[in-house]
Parts: C-alpha cells; structure tokens; sequence
C-alpha cells in the first residue's frame, strides 16, 4: 500500500483458514479474501478495506508453508522442473457505500531443474519457512525459476498491487 502512496492501517481479522469439503482452490481464497474483508468492514463500515488471501497450488494440491528446514527441502525438490500455481485474491469492500469487490488472480512458476546443492543453499540463505511453496520470489527465490508468468506479478508477493489500484479508482480513489 506504501507504492500506492496511500494512507493506511492494518488490521488483523480472526478468521479460520480452513478449507470447506469439495471447496476448490479458488473459491476458497476468494472466500478467505471476502471473510477477512467483510469482518473488518463491519467494525469500520466507512472505511474502504482490502482483505487478501493466498494458496499455492502443485499437482491439483494445495501446497502449505513448510514449516520446517526438511519440508522446505522436500517441496522445492518436488517443484524442481515443474510448475506450480499461486492463487492470490482480493476483496475490496466499504460497508457504509455498499462496494464490494472481488477478484483471484492466478500467478504461474515454473521451476528449472535444481540440483539438491542449490536447494540446499537456497533454503539456507532465504529460510522460506513460513512462505507457500517454500520460496520467496521476492528474494533469492527468483534465481529457481524458468519463468514467472501472471497478469499482475505483483500477486506473487502477496498483495496484488494492480489489481488493487484498479479496484480502489473503481472506488473513487485517485490513483496515482
């Protein structure tokens, strides 16, 4: 929100990121996004409020964080010469106008061939312990990849930065 040069706080839903029965990928983080919007947006119905979520995605499987050093290993092997998906969405929403929003956007990684000395070292340097897929594009994890492929990149990371700014001048907001 800083590169969108805008003023804001952040406020921390309680919501449980479960997945529902038959619920697939999508839908559940446009659903995580919405319920995380939503509850905020009821404390602060004046407010414009963003919610986000991210799943990544191998194999027709939703991938988690790995946690740990040994899971962190395993995934990138897993990942070395494949792709995987990272589905990223967003709700923006203001109570008090009635605006609501949503959209997922879908990032593609493909991986190039790892050898277990570069995994080794990536998982050493960036520790992606706590990042879906167990890499940080961001930072070193860029140097894993063959390509990187999505409609708003910045997803990736997180907050999808175009996709905001287009939804918030839908909202009224000047941008830039």
């Amino acid at each position: 929100m800083q590169r969108l040069q805008l003023d804001f706080s952040v406020l921390v839903p309680e919501v449980d990121e479960f997945r529902l029965e038959n619920e697939s990928p999508g839908d559940m983080v446009r659903r995580l996004a919405i319920m995380k919007a939503s509850k905020i947006s009821a404390l602060h119905p004046a407010a414009v409020v963003i919610g986000s979520d991210q799943v990544a995605v191998f194999d027709h499987e939703v991938i988690g964080k790995p946690g740990n050093r040994k899971n962190a290993l395993l995934q990138l092997h897993n990942f070395s010469g494949h792709s995987i998906e990272f589905l990223t969405a967003v709700s923006v929403q203001c109570s008090e106008t009635g605006y609501s929003q949503e959209e997922v956007i879908v990032s593609e990684a493909r991986f190039r061939d790892l050898t277990p000395a570069e995994i080794e070292r990536y998982v050493e340097l960036d520790q992606p312990l706590d990042c879906a897929g167990g890499f940080k594009s961001e930072a070193g994890g860029s140097a894993l990849l063959k390509y990187l492929r999505s409609d708003d990149p910045t997803a990736i990371i997180g907050l999808p930065l175009i996709t905001v700014a287009t939804l918030l001048r839908e909202n009224g907001f000047c941008i830039p």
